[in-house]
């Protein structure tokens, strides 16, 4: 198993933790699968009001797909498989509330999580970035959603920066992609006790509220991820030069925004 699920019947709140710290938490086909389960389970148990999502160490919160998983794709331009479309809360239909807390890199991948949840508590070490660009590789669903959540400026430099340049936390928290800062190592307790508080309330009400906030961006939403397969069919290096790029520029060192 490469996530650990806890629940706290007294407060109402789950911690699903990605366990996979020696990946950096990265995400294989198999955690891919068990995130999906996890979030489709989440829906039929009434004690969990409100959950926390985080990953294991301090190193990473998550670093996107597993650079070894192999995906295969259809021999056609119309069809794309993308194994972390499914794996965030609204993809599969949990309206609970979800609360990220990081500590350490967020990149890539892992805006696929952060996108679909409510708000984002960091340690003070926290880092996000996106390397697609710098790799020969379209950032097209993590654009979409890091569009919803940070001014367009800073999330266009984000993505066209790729690899060179990470958003510190402090610098997330001043433009809004992170809503609480905490010092380094608290981000999981803080999250919790916000957790906590939410999952104090009526739960219809939450949920009612979480819908009504997530009806409000799926229109933009729902319209650049329907551009997004055909972009990256454009815009995507083979496999090979894509290889070549993440060699070349694996010891490069990012400037820290």
């Amino acid at each position: 198993m490469s996530l650990r699920i806890s629940t706290y019947a007294d407060t109402g709140v789950a911690v699903v933790t990605l366990d996979r710290p020696k990946r950096l938490n990265a995400i294989d086909l198999d955690t891919a699968a068990e995130l999906s389960a996890t979030w489709r389970a989440l829906r039929y148990d009434d004690s969990v009001r409100a959950v926390v999502l985080t990953g294991a160490g301090d190193r990473a919160f998550c670093t996107g797909l597993d650079r070894d998983a192999v995906v295969p794709q259809p021999d056609s331009p119309y069809m794309q498989d993308d194994p972390l479309l499914s794996i965030g809360p609204k993809a599969n239909d949990l309206w609970k509330p979800v609360v990220a807390a990081v500590e350490g890199m967020a990149c890539g991948g892992a805006f696929y999580l952060l996108g679909e949840c409510e708000f984002v508590v960091a340690g003070a070490g926290a880092e996000f970035f996106d390397p697609h660009t710098s790799y020969g590789m379209v950032s097209a669903y993590e654009s979409v959603l890091m569009a919803q959540r940070m001014p367009f400026g800073e999330v266009a430099r984000m993505m066209l920066m790729g690899a060179a340049e990470r958003i510190g936390a402090r610098r997330a928290h001043e433009i809004g992609l992170v809503s609480e800062l905490t010092e380094a190592g608290a981000a999981s307790a803080a999250a919790q006790e916000r957790a906590a508080v939410i999952a104090g309330y009526p739960a219809e009400a939450v949920q009612g509220t979480v819908r009504a906030l997530w009806a409000a961006k799926e229109g933009a939403r729902a319209q650049g991820f329907a551009q997004a397969p055909h972009l990256i069919t454009l815009g995507n290096l083979p496999p090979d030069r894509q290889a070549e790029l993440f060699a070349r520029r694996s010891g490069a060192g990012p400037r820290i925004r």
